[in-house]
Protein backbone atom coordinates (compact mmCIF):
# COMPACT_ATOMS: atom_id res chain seq x y z
CA UNK A 1 0.00 0.00 0.00
CA UNK A 2 2.80 2.43 0.78
CA UNK A 3 4.13 2.33 -2.77
CA UNK A 4 0.69 2.93 -4.29
CA UNK A 5 -0.08 5.77 -1.91
CA UNK A 6 3.33 7.43 -2.29
CA UNK A 7 3.11 7.31 -6.06
CA UNK A 8 -0.37 8.85 -6.13
CA UNK A 9 0.60 11.59 -3.64
CA UNK A 10 3.75 12.47 -5.60
CA UNK A 11 1.84 12.78 -8.85
CA UNK A 12 -0.89 14.90 -7.23
CA UNK A 13 1.77 17.25 -5.85
CA UNK A 14 3.28 17.68 -9.31
CA UNK A 15 -0.06 18.31 -11.07
CA UNK A 16 -1.79 20.53 -8.50
CA UNK A 17 -0.91 24.09 -9.57
CA UNK A 18 -3.36 26.17 -7.47
CA UNK A 19 -4.43 28.41 -10.35
CA UNK A 20 -7.31 30.79 -9.91
CA UNK A 21 -10.63 29.98 -11.60
CA UNK A 22 -9.59 26.34 -11.92
CA UNK A 23 -11.45 23.36 -10.52
CA UNK A 24 -9.50 20.28 -9.37
CA UNK A 25 -10.79 16.86 -8.35
CA UNK A 26 -9.77 13.20 -8.20
CA UNK A 27 -11.62 10.41 -9.96
CA UNK A 28 -11.53 6.75 -8.94
CA UNK A 29 -12.87 4.24 -11.45
CA UNK A 30 -13.64 0.58 -10.78
CA UNK A 31 -12.67 -1.49 -13.82
CA UNK A 32 -14.52 -4.82 -13.42
CA UNK A 33 -13.00 -6.33 -16.57
CA UNK A 34 -9.35 -5.95 -15.57
CA UNK A 35 -10.25 -6.06 -11.85
CA UNK A 36 -8.32 -2.87 -11.08
CA UNK A 37 -8.93 0.59 -9.62
CA UNK A 38 -7.81 3.53 -11.75
CA UNK A 39 -7.02 6.99 -10.34
CA UNK A 40 -7.24 10.18 -12.41
CA UNK A 41 -6.41 13.81 -11.67
CA UNK A 42 -8.96 16.13 -13.30
CA UNK A 43 -8.78 19.87 -13.77
CA UNK A 44 -10.88 22.43 -15.59
CA UNK A 45 -10.21 26.12 -16.03
CA UNK A 46 -13.11 28.46 -16.56
CA UNK A 47 -14.30 28.43 -20.19
CA UNK A 48 -11.90 25.59 -21.09
CA UNK A 49 -12.22 21.85 -21.57
CA UNK A 50 -11.70 19.35 -18.81
CA UNK A 51 -8.28 17.71 -18.59
CA UNK A 52 -7.87 14.24 -17.14
CA UNK A 53 -4.45 12.81 -16.31
CA UNK A 54 -4.06 9.15 -15.27
CA UNK A 55 -2.33 8.94 -11.88
CA UNK A 56 -2.06 5.25 -11.06
CA UNK A 57 -3.68 1.83 -11.39
CA UNK A 58 -4.08 -0.38 -8.34
CA UNK A 59 -4.01 -4.04 -9.32
CA UNK A 60 -5.28 -5.30 -5.97
CA UNK A 61 -9.07 -5.39 -6.45
CA UNK A 62 -10.10 -5.29 -2.79
CA UNK A 63 -12.47 -2.67 -1.35
CA UNK A 64 -10.88 -2.67 2.11
CA UNK A 65 -7.46 -1.97 0.53
CA UNK A 66 -8.98 0.83 -1.57
CA UNK A 67 -10.66 2.26 1.51
CA UNK A 68 -7.35 2.57 3.38
CA UNK A 69 -5.82 4.39 0.39
CA UNK A 70 -8.83 6.73 0.09
CA UNK A 71 -8.69 7.59 3.81
CA UNK A 72 -4.98 8.38 3.51
CA UNK A 73 -5.58 10.49 0.38
CA UNK A 74 -8.33 12.46 2.10
CA UNK A 75 -5.95 13.32 4.94
CA UNK A 76 -3.26 14.29 2.38
CA UNK A 77 -5.44 16.53 0.19
CA UNK A 78 -8.78 18.32 0.40
CA UNK A 79 -9.71 17.55 -3.23
CA UNK A 80 -13.14 16.15 -4.03
CA UNK A 81 -13.15 12.48 -5.02
CA UNK A 82 -15.59 11.31 -7.70
CA UNK A 83 -16.34 7.59 -7.88
CA UNK A 84 -17.33 5.83 -11.12
CA UNK A 85 -18.30 2.19 -11.51
CA UNK A 86 -19.11 1.71 -7.82
CA UNK A 87 -22.92 1.78 -8.11
CA UNK A 88 -24.47 -0.33 -5.36
CA UNK A 89 -21.16 -1.09 -3.61
CA UNK A 90 -20.53 -0.23 0.05
CA UNK A 91 -17.43 0.57 2.08
CA UNK A 92 -16.47 -2.44 4.23
CA UNK A 93 -15.96 -0.53 7.49
CA UNK A 94 -19.01 1.79 7.53
CA UNK A 95 -21.38 0.02 5.05
CA UNK A 96 -21.99 3.42 3.48
CA UNK A 97 -22.80 3.54 -0.24
CA UNK A 98 -19.81 4.56 -2.34
CA UNK A 99 -21.77 5.81 -5.36
CA UNK A 100 -25.52 6.39 -5.18
CA UNK A 101 -26.42 6.57 -8.87
CA UNK A 102 -24.69 6.29 -12.20
CA UNK A 103 -23.21 9.37 -13.83
CA UNK A 104 -24.28 10.34 -17.34
CA UNK A 105 -20.96 9.25 -18.87
CA UNK A 106 -20.95 5.70 -17.42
Amino acid sequence: MNNDLKLIEERITILFKRRSKTRYWLQVVDDPYDRTYNFFFNSQRKWERQKSVPLHTIAQHDLSYLETIIVALQSFTQLTIQYDGFTGQRWPSSFQLIQRKRHHDE
